[in-house]
C-alpha cells in the first residue's frame, strides 16, 4: 500500500498538504497513516523557500520507517559540490552554473553548517532504486543494463564514499550508470539545432522517452519535453548509448525529474512520471497505488 511523490525541491507547505489529502496525520513529529507508506522519488533540495523543513519531513517519515526516500539527481550533486577531490577543488565544480543551482540550499543553511553536513551524510544512504515483485521506482530511468549494474557494484543500492568519488570518472561504466539512473538518458541532436532549457541555457541535447522505441520515433515525438524547434524526423539511433527500451509488458515504474507541466496523467499503463514542476508553479503529484494490475489515471492525485 504505497503512495508514489514527486520531486518537491523545498516546497514543505504544499509536501504537508499533499500528505493531508493522502490522509496522513502528524504524531510525535512525524507524518503517518494506518495503512500505508510514502515512496519519495527523490528531488527534496535546491529551488524552493522551505528546503530544511522539506529534509526535516522526510526523513523523519523515513526514520519512523512511514516513507522509504530515493536520491534524487539534486542529493548527489550536492554530495559532489561538497566533497573535494584529490587533486583540489570538489567533485562537483563550483562553476557559476553549479553555485546558482545550489544557492537556495546554500542560503537556507547558512549559518547552520552541522545540520547541513548532516543531511549530506543522510543523502549517502539514500537508495538509487527501489524494487518489489509489484512495481519499481527509480528518480529518472529504468534502463535495465544500468539498474543490473549498479545491484551488482552498490552496497544494498547505495553509494559508499569510496563510489562516489569513483562514479565522477566521466565515461566509466559507474558514471554511465548512474548519469542514466539520476539524470535519465539524453539524445544529441541534429548540427546546428538547439532549444533554450527551463534556466535559460543554451541545450543542444534532449531528455528522451526511454519507454518508447527509438526506431520507431521522430525527434519531436521521443522528447520528454515539447520543443517546438524540433525536427519532424526519424531518430538517429546512433546517438542514443543505450536503444534498449522499457517494454509495455514490464512492472509498474514510477519516477519524477522531468518538470512536466499540465494535468497530471499517464503515459502508459505502466510509466509514471509524478514530476510536475512544482518549484516552477506547477502541482506536487503522488500515485496512490492499490492492487491494481494497470496504472489507472484516477489514482493520481496533487495540490
Amino acid at each position: 500500500m504505497i503512495d508514489f511523490i514527486g520531486d518537491i525541491h523545498g516546497h514543505a507547505d504544499k509536501l504537508e498538504a499533499l500528505l493531508l489529502k493522502l490522509g496522513y496525520s502528524k504524531r510525535n513529529g512525524t507524518y503517518s497513516h494506518p495503512e500505508r507508506k510514502a515512496l519519495f522519488v527523490g528531488d527534496y533540495i535546491d529551488r524552493g523557500p522551505q528546503i530544511r523543513e522539506t529534509l526535516e519531513i522526510v526523513k523523519r517519515m523515513v526514520d519512523s520507517e512511514n516513507a522509504i526516500a530515493l536520491m534524487g539527481n539534486h542529493e548527489y550533486n550536492a554530495i559532489c559540490f561538497n566533497l573535494k577531490a584529490a587533486g583540489g577543488g570538489h567533485l562537483r565544480e563550483h562553476s557559476a552554473k553549479n553555485i546558482n543551482q545550489h544557492q537556495a540550499t546554500l542560503s537556507q543553511f547558512q549559518n547552520k553548517q552541522h545540520e547541513y553536513e548532516m543531511y549530506l551524510e543522510w543523502f549517502k544512504t539514500l537508495p538509487l532504486f527501489y524494487e518489489t515483485e509489484e512495481f519499481r521506482a527509480v528518480h529518472a530511468c529504468w534502463d535495465k543494463t544500468s539498474i543490473e549494474y549498479l545491484k551488482e557494484n552498490l552496497v544494498e543500492g547505495k553509494l559508499t564514499d569510496e563510489l562516489i568519488y569513483q562514479s565522477v570518472k566521466k565515461g566509466s561504466p559507474l558514471n554511465e550508470a548512474i548519469e542514466q539512473t539520476l539524470k535519465g538518458k539524453e539524445l544529441k541532436l541534429p548540427d546546428g539545432l538547439f532549444f533554450t532549457d527551463k534556466d535559460g541555457a543554451r541545450r543542444t541535447e534532449i531528455r528522451i522517452k526511454w519507454w518508447e522505441d527509438p526506431n520507431q520515433m521522430t525527434y519531436k515525438e521521443i522528447s520528454v519535453e515539447p520543443i517546438n524547434n524540433l525536427p519532424d524526423r526519424q531518430v538517429d539511433v546512433s546517438g542514443i548509448g543505450s536503444i534498449d527500451y522499457y517494454p509495455e509488458s514490464d512492472k509498474k515504474v514510477f519516477f519524477g525529474h522531468y518538470w512536466l507541466k499540465g494535468e497530471p496523467s499517464l503515459y502508459k499503463d505502466n510509466i509514471c512520471c509524478l514530476d510536475y514542476s512544482v518549484a516552477k508553479d506547477g502541482k506536487l503529484v503522488a500515485y496512490r497505488m492499490h492492487d491494481e494490475l494497470h496504472l489507472q489515471r484516477e489514482n493520481l492525485l496533487y495540490v
